[in-house]
């Protein structure tokens, strides 16, 4: 793996109202190359922690920064560096998927021939091509999920923030996403995932941080970290690290 490309120190944030941090003194390095899985229960701080790296949340203390530049006052230099797939769709469901990628890639500021030439190929890997004109609206849970992920893969961001990106579709789907997503990995976007699909996440990352109550319970290699607690697996491990008990 390369330098770090993204640098976290001490991140805190509590929300209005809330009695307890969301984030708190959150503290990791996550190098350049890698998949790296910020994984935890409901409410254990993932979501806040990427909107933080994203500049959609601003910290109350702490520091974060990504390719040297800092969220607190670099974001404008920053956007252009990141691409992010939330896991709720961000499309417009009465235009088609050619007309939504090229709202997006406008907004990236990407010349409208290599736009084109760009959305061609990423509907073609992501087997959409087919359906690149029909209305979002009628696309399938997989369908507008892969959608969403080409609209962060357009720039050719250095860091692809990845929210639940496999959540709720079918098999095949996830199949063409994961797939293509080690294959841009491969190609050298750095990838920061969260997900509930342990077996996913354990065969997919490179590293992991197990994250509960906004702080970092354990870090390192899957393997490495299943084999260290002598657990089977890592839904084994993370149910061991942060209990049974259901979260809401």
């Amino acid at each position: 793996m390369g330098v770090n490309i993204i640098e976290i120190n001490n991140l805190q944030k509590t929300y209005k109202g809330n009695l307890s941090p969301s984030v708190d003194g959150l503290s990791l390095s996550i190098a350049e190359g890698e998949v790296f899985g910020l994984l935890g229960p409901n409410g254990a701080g993932k979501t806040t922690t990427i909107h933080i790296l994203c500049g959609l949340v601003r910290p109350d203390a702490g520091e974060a920064k990504i390719c040297g530049h800092s969220v607190l006052t670099d974001m404008a230099k920053i956007r252009s560096l990141i691409g992010v797939v939330p896991q709720d769709f961000a499309l417009y469901p009465t235009l088609t998927a050619v007309e939504n990628l090229m709202v997006y890639g406008g907004v990236y500021g990407i010349p409208k021939p290599e736009l084109k030439e760009r959305i061609a190929f990423l509907l073609e890997i992501f087997d959409l091509t087919t359906n690149q004109n029909r209305r979002v609206e009628y696309y399938s849970g997989g369908m507008k999920r892969r959608v969403n992920l080409i609209a962060g893969l357009l720039h050719r961001p250095k860091v692809l923030f990845l929210d639940e990106p496999t959540v709720g579709i079918d098999v095949q789907s996830r199949y063409v996403i994961m797939e293509n997503l080690k294959r841009f990995n491969q190609e050298g976007t750095t990838m920061v995932y969260t997900s509930h699909h342990l077996d996913e996440a354990e065969h997919f990352c490179t590293n992991i941080a197990l994250v509960d109550d906004g702080r970092i319970i354990c870090q390192g290699e899957p393997h490495t970290l299943i084999a260290q607690e002598q657990t089977e697996n890592l839904e084994e491990l993370f149910l061991k690290k942060t209990g049974k008990k259901v979260r809401d």
